[in-house]
């Protein structure tokens, strides 16, 4: 019989369980699995955030989001579209009920063992298909972990996990993302300073160009919004270029194109020298976020 048997809620920075489900299950094999389940829970900042592990009878989910691990056990036979949206009604209702500076500040294991109370609910739910059926969408998530599939993680990466591998990296090849990037060099050093300069440079010519519609009706306003979106795209460029995002590289294009958008538009307050240079940042900071994606540990998600 498909069904979920054990599910967890930790921390990711240092792996304190939160919550957890309670079970009485004594079989051999879940409890050495359980076992596994909380080695990974020490780990996850290691792995992508969404992870399967295949262990005999039984496989082990994960997903991670926030600094917070969300973990289950079920059957091997249970659905994996099942076990995602399960973790995923956990991840909302935990979001929803702690905040985040609650969670970050917990020093004992299972702070929020009150949790428990829906973990159950929630697998008692899912262990009953009649009643499941009619209350969640699943297209979303069949969806989703088509476009996105969940990281199989192999024996190799649970020993590494529990101390026996020499190398402490994991390298993953899938789709999904590791949180790890290539160390900053020197030209990415500059291209931020210098589009923090090019952000600074349109936020005063923004907050010169409203002073001059106080004092001008006849002032065009869209000038201010093209200023200060000229600021968000340069300062989101240093953003992407400095963490992990999904579609990372998909959003510096992006960034970069309204940073020629806007500079186009200004083209009556800018001589074409200053035009360029702006765009020569954000092309140059384009190139560094492509740089450090292509040389870093963390293969961007595009599809």
């Amino acid at each position: 019989m498909s069904m979920v048997l054990f599910a967890s809620v930790v921390r990711i920075g240092d792996g304190l369980p939160l919550s957890a489900s309670t079970d009485y299950e004594q079989d051999k094999e879940l409890q050495e699995t359980k076992r596994h389940l909380k080695g990974l829970s020490k780990k996850l900042i290691q792995f992508p955030d969404r992870c399967t592990l295949k262990t005999g009878p039984y496989n082990v989910n994960f997903t991670s989001s926030l600094g917070v691990g969300y973990l289950m056990v079920c059957t091997a036979n249970y659905p994996s579209v099942l076990a995602f949206c399960f973790l995923d009604e956990l991840q909302k209702e935990f979001i929803v009920t702690y905040d985040t500076k609650r969670i970050r500040s917990a020093m004992r294991p299972y702070s929020f063992i009150e949790f428990d109370t829906f973990i159950q609910k929630t697998k008692q739910r899912y262990n009953s298909p009649r009643s499941l059926s009619t209350k969640i969408n699943l297209s979303d998530m069949q969806t989703e972990i088509k476009l996105r599939p969940p990281y199989q993680l192999s024996p190799e990466d649970l020993q590494a996990v529990n101390g026996f591998s020499v190398h402490t990296t994991s390298k993953y090849k899938g789709i999904a993302p590791t949180q790890v990037l290539e160390p900053v060099t020197l030209p990415g050093i500059v291209s931020c300073v210098l589009s923090v300069l090019c952000g600074g440079l349109n936020l005063l010519r923004g907050v010169h160009a409203i002073e001059s519609i106080l004092q001008n009706d006849d002032e065009d306003f869209n000038y201010v919004i093209a200023f200060f979106l000229g600021t968000a795209a340069c300062l989101y460029q240093c953003y992407l270029f400095a963490y992990f995002s999904v579609w990372r590289n998909s959003k510096s294009f992006l960034a970069f194109a309204l940073i020629c958008l806007s500079n186009m538009y200004l083209y009556e307050l800018r001589n074409m020298w200053q035009i360029l240079f702006h765009v020569a940042v954000g092309a140059f900071m384009t190139l560094q976020i492509r740089l450090r994606q292509l040389l870093g540990k963390a293969p961007d998600y595009n599809v």
